[in-house]
């Protein structure tokens, strides 16, 4: 099993059911019914020892807190990570109000996690079939987020991702991939060997980053600077505000639409 095989089993996945689908019984509005949340994911390797990981329990970047890929599985050889990109109509409709997330946008944060969620469990047990151990940390009993205080998790699926090689931070601390910034992110550790397809294509942790601005002005909670980047308290506190409106859903994603790596590495950075 190679990346290709997780990206084919991924695709497949994808047409085969109708969970990546706004069902009808959970639509916010009929227009939303059948809205298509995710496009086909892109994926990304690294080997369970590459050192980076064991920098994410430095201060500064996760913390202590954060776990390697041996303490979710001790057998680990390898760590598989993937970015699901919104499409266009999520994206595009969560431009037209820089105030308030729009309903595809919504749907696509909750409703489609719940697809991701489904997703990778499909990925682990096609990867079981084969013989291999596979863990999801993010589904783990041990995984553990404090979003109101820290505001980290004791698995990050942005550095995950940034280690694997699908990207490096944004001002507004997303990750910029060769499809943008609009998405979500997944990831299984395994005892499965996969040989990083290349290198990863950047040295730099904010190398994507032309630090624009764009994500400064677009966000309705005045979170993001570009002195010290995101704050996270102010963006917590106005997703929360939300949340209280539009429960049980929540979300904003203003700092992910509308600026040059909404679906892309912005031109002035791939033109270097």
């Amino acid at each position: 099993m190679n990346l290709k095989d997780y990206s084919e089993m991924a695709l497949e996945f994808m047409e085969n059911g109708q969970e990546n689908l706004v069902s009808a019984s959970d639509a916010l509005r009929d227009e939303v019914s059948g809205l298509k949340m995710y496009e086909a994911p892109i994926f990304g390797a690294a080997s369970a020892g590459d050192s980076l990981f064991k920098r994410l329990k430095e201060e500064g970047i996760v913390g202590s807190h954060h776990r390697l890929p041996e303490e979710w599985l001790q057998e680990a050889q390898t760590v598989i990570s993937f970015f699901a990109p919104f499409t266009l109509p999520v994206r595009k409709s969560n431009s037209r109000n820089m105030i308030w997330p729009s309903d595809e946008w919504l749907h696509a944060r909750i409703e489609g996690q719940k697809f991701l969620n489904l997703l990778l469990q499909y990925l682990k047990a096609e990867t079981e079939k084969f013989g291999y151990l596979c863990v999801i940390p993010s589904q783990s009993q041990l995984f553990k987020s404090d979003d109101q205080k820290k505001h980290t998790s004791n698995w990050s699926e942005r550095h995950v991702a940034h280690i694997c090689g699908l990207g490096t931070f944004s001002l507004s601390k997303g990750l910029i991939t060769e499809k943008g910034v609009a998405g979500r992110f997944g990831s299984l550790v395994t005892n499965l060997k996969i040989k990083p397809e290349k290198e990863r294509p950047y040295s730099q942790y904010d190398e994507y980053c032309t630090y624009c601005g764009a994500c400064i002005d677009n966000c309705p909670a005045k979170a993001i600077n570009l002195r010290e980047g995101k704050k996270h308290e102010p963006c917590c506190d106005y997703i929360n505000f939300i949340r209280k409106k539009e429960a049980p859903r929540y979300g904003c994603g203003k700092c992910q639409v509308s600026v040059p790596c909404e679906d892309q590495i912005p031109a002035d950075v791939r033109n270097r």
